[in-house]
């Protein structure tokens, strides 16, 4: 991974020469929606700006809807042919396999050599195919995902958090695993397919909650390359609600540790991949379960500071645990990195830095009791439905979402139980100044973030029906 300007160096982008059309290959784009009255006519707006040859594109809205969303999709579909676009509604009798299923039974009629998948919150730029097909003139080649970008970045501090963990993923992660040849993943949206490479990794399957990290792994496995266009971006909606992001986190990491029991065997005995690409793979399907390890880090730091202070010759085995300190300073190395990467170095920067990595962090250690519920259901591959995040379509704060329809209306057991852990975690602070003779703060900073972190995602939650 190469990041050593302080500002992006712009790349000339390969565009897509419409001049031979009959050389320009055919393109399937499919939206699979569900229930997305909100942003339905944002998105299929967006997808009629599309610049491709209209006898080489066809569209597929692949349906799964159960309301009232389902008539207006079907207007807005017949007004699009009207204008000329090969476009169809594809509705399923039953939701079997959720995305996967849907996306499985459009491309049994696709007519596509390529199949762009983009989802009911992404705004496509106009050029995007011209900037993504030329690709595929390396047989190899089997995906190219796009950057993500953040239409509601600034909305809240839930958007920016989202948006600089992203922007961290996008930048740090898949540019890396990219460049280096290591397994990276398509990110269900944003991306285009070659639609024999589908079908070789054995199509979309919808037994796990990341059927795009499942055919990813699969596809890779056969020896399919992606590709990583960096400065492509595809804008997006972030969720602006805490149930809406809770959703979506519960959904990534129970996939994640689903998809890691599924395939951890078959790259262990890969053996058209290296070793340290099957080091970095499992890692790479882990990363979930990192929340696991923070919670019970977590919860287990209260009682260990009492017997620390109890039984003082354990006080060099508590000192030598405390390493973990040490991958804080690592994530805080390497984000800095990116950020300086994409806002420019500079003290001014590095303050702004240092404020967002610290909310970020202490967020996300908020969110580790939820998640640990996802790792753990993932890993006993515990079934359960495809919860969709819920779209709004709002970019400032003086719109109301209130009235949504799809947001959750009572609040959940769990966050009860997070409104407990912030008081328990209030309760480790109190403690680092009874323990022992003269206290012990060693832990003080670790048990603010955490009281922080949950009495935030509990707040937050509690308010918006979490």
């Amino acid at each position: 991974m190469e990041l050593h300007s302080t500002k992006k160096k712009k790349k000339i982008p390969i565009k897509l020469d419409l001049c031979d059309i009959e050389a320009v290959p055919f393109v399937t784009i499919q939206l699979p929606v569900f229930n997305e009255l909100y942003v339905i006519e944002r998105l299929l707006e967006c997808i009629n700006l599309i610049e491709y040859p209209r006898t080489k594109l066809e569209i597929q809205v692949l349906d799964d809807s159960t309301d009232e969303s389902v008539e207006l999709t079907q207007n807005l579909v017949e007004k699009l042919k009207e204008v000329g676009l090969d476009i169809v509604q594809i509705r399923r009798k039953k939701r079997i396999g959720f995305k996967a299923g849907a996306l499985k039974e459009g491309l049994k009629v696709a007519k596509g050599e390529f199949i762009a998948i983009f989802d009911a919150d992404f705004l496509p730029k106009s050029d995007w195919l011209l900037l993504t097909v030329p690709h595929f003139e390396n047989k190899k080649i089997g995906v190219v995902q796009t950057r993500w970008s953040h239409i509601n970045r600034n909305y809240s501090i839930l958007t920016q958090i989202q948006a600089f963990a992203l922007d961290a993923h996008f930048t740090l992660e898949q540019v890396g695993r990219n460049s280096k040849n290591h397994f990276m993943n398509f990110n269900g949206t944003a991306g285009i397919w070659r639609k024999t490479c589908i079908i070789d990794a054995g199509n979309w399957e919808g037994d796990t909650l990341t059927e795009d990290l499942d055919l990813s792994y699969r596809a890779q496995l056969k020896n399919w390359k992606f590709k990583y266009l960096e400065d492509v971006e595809t804008p997006s909606e972030l969720p602006i609600v805490m149930s809406a992001i809770r959703s979506q986190q519960f959904r990534w990491n129970k996939g994640g540790a689903e998809n890691f029991q599924k395939m951890i065997k078959n790259i262990i005995r890969a053996k058209n991949i290296p070793i340290i690409t099957k080091a970095h793979s499992i890692l790479h399907l882990l990363n979930s379960t990192m929340f696991l390890n923070v919670f019970f880090v977590g919860v287990l730091s209260i009682p260990m500071l009492y017997i620390k202070n109890e039984w003082g010759h354990l006080g060099l085995y508590f000192d030598l645990s405390s390493f973990f300190i040490v991958s804080t300073f690592i994530f805080f190395g390497c984000y800095w990195v990116l950020y300086r990467y994409s806002k420019g170095g500079g003290f001014l920067n590095f303050l702004e830095y240092i404020k967002i990595f610290f909310t970020f962090y202490t967020v996300a250690m908020g969110f580790s009791f939820h998640n640990t519920l996802a790792v753990l259901d993932g890993h006993r591959r515990k079934k359960s439905d495809f919860i969709r995040t819920p779209k709004f379509n709002v970019f400032t704060l003086k719109d109301s979402w209130k009235k949504n329809k799809y947001t959750r209306k009572k609040v959940s057991k769990n966050t009860i139980f997070e409104g407990l852990l912030t008081l328990y975690f209030l309760f480790g602070m109190y403690s680092g100044f009874i323990v022992g003779e003269k206290g012990d703060m060693g832990l003080f900073p670790f048990h603010l973030m955490l009281f922080i972190g949950f009495g935030f995602v509990f707040v937050n939650s509690y308010r918006t029906k979490g």
